[in-house]
């Protein structure tokens, strides 16, 4: 099977060597030993820090033409022995031209100098004094220099492209990334998705935070890779102490980094997803609108071949329950800042409407818990009597002991009203009505049950002057696993923005709760209940025969289908390659295929019911209302991602 589709990810590096401050022979050598581990543990791109090739603590030094003249040959010999390494690499030293001194970025690859760029903002306050040396290169345009025989590209006014891959590199100088309207700016509106930042930056209490965050959120408004590489220790530290730190970021999440002050040479590496970047910029109205702005020169550089022996993407952060928060850390401000983004929909719905009740259908299963959670915490925020929670069990034929319990049990345990409708009486008449056999358990017999039911809710909601609220999910709205104009429909539901995994994961987080206390235990059975529909008659042994997981697939998997089809743009070849990394061990190929193929069919088939769903808050960055989200049309073919999913299957029958 080829990986085409992973020609979009490329590995970086960025690189704090060691040096010796104005050793130009030994910067060398220790710039060419990092390029070559970099390059042998797959990079294609490899970043050093500024004023590399000699060291940024050298002073009056740069003064000196002959040190300046030494670097240059100092370049030429890092081209020299690394004409193997066919990765970009970016190398700071000072240049004289025109009769001035320039701060610059050299690009080469293959033993190729392909371009030089001047730094553009010179620092001249506190402790730096670029200034006494530098000049500013904001304005050198079209120019070229000569070095080592070659004419190379001279200016700001130039990307770097590899078309192989869709890689536009663009290139800034430390202290421009912190100028007002940072080079890489307008570069990124000339197509660089990949920024390059050689950096000495000392180290400052609080300083490396404030760094990573400021690389983080500019990658973030660049919508690019940001590939940061600062010198280290081994500067002078006579005034100033230097980090060596080292950031990788991609539109707004920090790769890699590694903030340590350590005496040795630091490598740090990540995988970047061009194919990611440009489904961001195609969302984004920054990257669509028309800007006045000056050219620039494309450089052509070859095709980078991936290693073979490199798992690319391996290094991406690709966790199995995508939106699940991360850790202990982030659990409770994420998990809060959900409740809290439901309870003021709630409320705002129920103080437009003037509504003092609600009614939810509560079957003992997680959505329908977690409903009715925000539904008691919103009429605590609203001062309202809690008996206007109408909480309504409506016993089928597939209702289980437990569940049904458990859902008496809850409503009794929060303090809220209890309604009991059975529906057998009613689901029969219906039956007779249409003249289906009961004892027929097809899919008509299921859906009559689910209609019947959000009758119920409809009629004694309009009884109550009250509105249905719905409990239904993200991953059951991708799934279309509802039954249209049954539970598909509510008069405002809660859930639709959160997926399955997540309402799991909320669920338990509220149980924490001591307001909870007395419902903890109610909670936890319900959290290791079997998900079901519980439409089909019970077994002999009283229980249900119906597993949703076992009809639609595994909740987790697909969840983590639906993030990474609608929130990263990945094709179905690229959602499963990652997902074999991520549940290796737990899913062989044929079953993430098998559900993979299922999920497909189901979220284009299914497109009609999600056309036609009621109001509802969005949550997350996935959302599937054609409203605020997704619109696609419910007649559409799903032909091409259905083959390719076949094309993949047959590779592993």
């Amino acid at each position: 099977m080829t990986n085409n589709f992973l020609k979009s990810v490329v590995r970086v590096a960025s690189v704090a060597p060691e040096i010796d401050v104005a050793n130009i022979d030994f910067n060398v050598q220790s710039i060419v030993k990092g390029a070559k581990d970099a390059f042998a543990s797959g990079a294609k791109v490899i970043v050093f820090p500024e004023l590399s090739i000699t060291g940024y603590t050298c002073g009056d030094l740069f003064f000196q033409a002959s040190f300046i003249e030494r670097a240059l040959v100092g370049l030429a010999e890092i081209a020299d022995q690394t004409k193997n390494i066919e990765a970009i690499m970016a190398v700071g030293l000072p240049i004289i031209q025109n009769g001035k001194m320039y701060n610059c970025g050299a690009v080469m690859q293959s033993g190729k100098i392909i371009g030089v760029i001047p730094k553009q903002t010179i620092p001249n306050k506190r402790e730096f004094y670029e200034a006494r040396w530098f000049s500013s290169g904001r304005k050198i345009r079209n120019q070229v220099l000569h070095i080592a025989d070659q004419l190379v590209p001279f200016g700001v006014d130039m990307v770097f492209h590899e078309k192989n891959s869709g890689m536009v590199l663009g290139l800034e100088i430390c202290e421009d990334l912190w100028s007002p309207v940072p080079p890489s700016s307008h570069l990124a509106l000339f197509g660089a998705n990949v920024i390059l930042n050689l950096s000495a930056s000392n180290a400052l209490v609080g300083k490396s935070m404030r760094r990573e965050e400021l690389i983080r959120v500019h990658s973030e408004k660049l919508l690019c890779a940001y590939i940061y590489a600062s010198s280290g220790p081994f500067e002078s530290t006579s005034e100033l102490v230097f980090s060596s730190h080292c950031v990788i970021a991609e539109c707004g999440k920090l790769l890699s980094e590694d903030r340590r002050i350590i005496f040795d040479s630091k490598i740090v590496f990540a995988d970047i997803d061009l194919e990611f970047i440009v489904h961001e910029r195609l969302l984004s109205p920054g990257f669509s609108e028309e800007f006045e702005l000056y050219g620039v020169r494309v450089i052509s550089i070859d095709s980078i071949t991936n290693h073979q022996d490199v798992a690319l993407g391996s290094l991406r952060h690709n966790p199995s329950r995508p939106f699940i928060p991360g850790n202990d850390a982030e659990k409770g401000i994420v998990c809060s800042e959900i409740i809290s983004i439901q309870s003021a929909a709630l409320c705002k719905k129920m103080l437009a409407g003037k509504f003092n009740k609600v009614v939810i259908g509560i079957s003992g299963g997680l959505d329908s818990t977690l409903a009715l959670l925000v539904a008691e915490l919103s009429f605590r925020k609203l001062g309202l009597a809690k008996d206007g929670i109408i909480g309504v069990t409506m016993p089928g034929f597939g209702t289980s002991r437990r569940t049904y319990q458990n859902a008496v049990a809850l409503i009794d345990a929060l303090g809220i009203s209890l309604r009991e409708v059975p529906i057998i009486d009613s689901s029969n008449i219906n039956f007779r009505d249409i003249g289906h056999d009961p004892d027929c358990h097809d899919v008509t017999y299921q859906n009559v049950q689910a209609r019947v039911r959000t009758q119920i809710l409809m009629n004694l909601a309009n009884k109550e002057s009250s509105f249905v609220l719905g409990t239904g999910d993200l991953s059951e709205s991708a799934l279309g696993w509802c039954t249209f104009n049954g539970d598909h429909m509510s008069m405002y539901q809660i859930n639709c923005g959160i997926p399955k995994t997540l309402v799991k994961h909320l669920v338990e987080w509220l149980s924490e709760d001591s307001y909870l206390f007395n419902s903890r235990a109610i909670i936890q059975d319900i959290l290791s209940t079997p998900i079901s529909p519980e439409l089909l008659p019970l077994g002999a042994d009283g229980n249900e025969i119906q597993a949703t997981e076992e009809l639609v697939g595994p909740y987790e998997l697909n969840d983590y289908f639906l993030y990474n089809f609608i929130r990263n743009g990945y094709r179905p070849e690229k959602i499963f390659y990652f997902s074999r990394m991520a549940f290796a061990g737990k899913y062989n190929e044929k079953i993430l295929l098998h559900w993979l193929d299922a999920f497909f069919k189901r979220f284009f088939s299914q497109q009609y019911k999600r056309s036609a769903v009621p109001d509802g808050p969005k949550i997350g960055s996935v959302g599937l209302s054609p409203k605020t989200d997704w619109r696609m049309p419910s007649d559409l073919s799903a032909v091409a991602w259905l083959k390719e999913i076949e094309k993949m299957k047959r590779n592993y029958d």
